[in-house]
């Protein structure tokens, strides 16, 4: 009965053993084998090499175009509309006649004060001749020229109340829509109509606190608006605000552009670029190529790798070099082509190409599309043909 006990512990034990090698070591043993002789598919990118290019610094920031001369012409003081002497959009030039008020009350009390003004001058005459011949005092002679003196103030102020009602243009510009008509009561301060003079043309825009000191009046600014898309206007910086926004930390900076095509219009939103500094050689790559990360900013390089021939191809002893042995009995075999995960650090960005500081040389491929099939060490084909394009209107920067 011991000897029965005995052979079957033997056994069971053999049995234990015998799964617990099969589990914990052949096993892991193969899959390890598999997966190492397993080589993963060969991904298809598209890349391009690392250029050199010379590029300016540029501080970049949003404003808004504004007229250097820009008034809502408006009247003094209240009164019908008797005439309108221009149309929307037309050129008015300094001093050029827009609207005419009624005048008719102010045209006859000019008349009462001109025979006022003729009364008092005659009563001046006689009461000079009276005082020469020593007839009258020398105070009714002032009292005279009082009266003359008054009767000049009261024809000085219809005439001044004809000009208010009379509204010409403060300066040459263009108008904009007319908002008046025959017959319309307009009240003091009423917008009629705006006058703008647009060449040339101001922008203002904020620069952060940090990038005040990077350029100065009469630094060259590039500035773009959505309307008119890959065109460039250039001006020059005019004046710096005397003090910083204590809510953003930011100071104003205002540029001065020529507009003669009268392209830019005020109030238009503008993105502005200061060249700041001279220009610097710097190694870019395309936008797409380079991976934001919260580890940091990566990109990935390709690199040739010459093929290991395997064992049973390689020559056996002979006299012959190795270089020719493997010229004259192995195939003809290309090189491959693999990728490495370079972590990299960025500059500033033009037109889609983002300046590598630290990390990538010129000349180096760089992939540009199909990074999340890649691994390091991966191989790689490069195929061009579905090369990613830009966009026509190219994001804000």
């Amino acid at each position: 009965m011991v000897k029965r006990l005995f052979i079957a512990g033997i056994i069971i034990a053999l049995f234990l053993g015998g799964v617990g090698y099969f589990n914990l070591v052949f096993k892991p043993q193969m899959i390890a084998d598999f997966v190492s002789k397993m080589a993963p598919p060969t991904a298809t990118v598209t890349a391009e090499p690392a250029k050199l290019e010379t590029w300016t610094d540029r501080v970049r920031s949003i404003g808004t175009l504004i007229a250097i001369e820009g008034v809502e012409v408006a009247p003094e003081v209240g009164g019908i509309v008797s005439e309108y002497y221009f149309d929307s959009g037309e050129d008015v030039q300094k001093g050029e006649k827009l609207v005419q008020l009624d005048i008719s009350v102010e045209l006859a009390d000019l008349k009462n004060n001109e025979a006022l003004l003729q009364e008092a001058e005659l009563h001046l005459k006689r009461q000079a001749s009276l005082v020469k011949r020593e007839v009258t005092s020398q105070a009714t002679l002032e009292s005279a020229i009082a009266k003359r003196d008054s009767a000049v103030a009261a024809m000085e102020r219809i005439e001044a109340l004809i000009a208010q009602k009379t509204i010409l243009a403060p300066f040459s510009g263009q108008l904009g829509l007319r908002r008046v008509e025959k017959g319309q009561y307009v009240s003091p301060g009423q917008a009629l109509v705006w006058l703008q003079a647009l060449d040339p043309i101001w922008v203002d825009f904020p620069v952060p606190e940090g990038d005040v000191g990077k350029f100065k009046v009469g630094a060259k600014i590039e500035l773009t608006v959505d309307t008119y898309v890959g065109h460039v206007f250039e001006g020059i910086v005019e004046a710096f605000d005397a003090r910083l926004s204590k809510d953003s930390r930011t100071l104003m900076v205002r540029g001065t552009l020529k507009n003669p095509d009268r392209k830019l219009l005020p109030g238009m939103f503008a993105q502005v670029a200061v060249l700041a500094g001279s220009p610097k050689e710097l190694v870019t790559v395309p936008r797409t190529a380079v991976t934001y990360s919260l580890y940091g900013d990566s990109v990935w390089v390709v690199k040739e790798t010459a093929p290991v021939p395997a064992e049973s191809e390689a020559p056996a002893t002979s006299a012959k070099p190795v270089g020719a042995a493997v010229a004259a009995d192995a195939p003809d075999q290309e090189t491959k082509l693999t990728v490495e995960r370079r972590f990299v650090r960025v500059g500033p960005t033009q037109q889609g190409r983002v300046a590598i500081v630290e990390g990538v040389k010129a000349g180096e491929q760089v992939v540009t599309s199909g990074q999340l099939k890649l691994q390091p060490g991966a191989t790689v084909k490069i195929d061009n043909a579905d090369t990613l394009k830009p966009p026509a209107v190219m994001p804000k920067q």
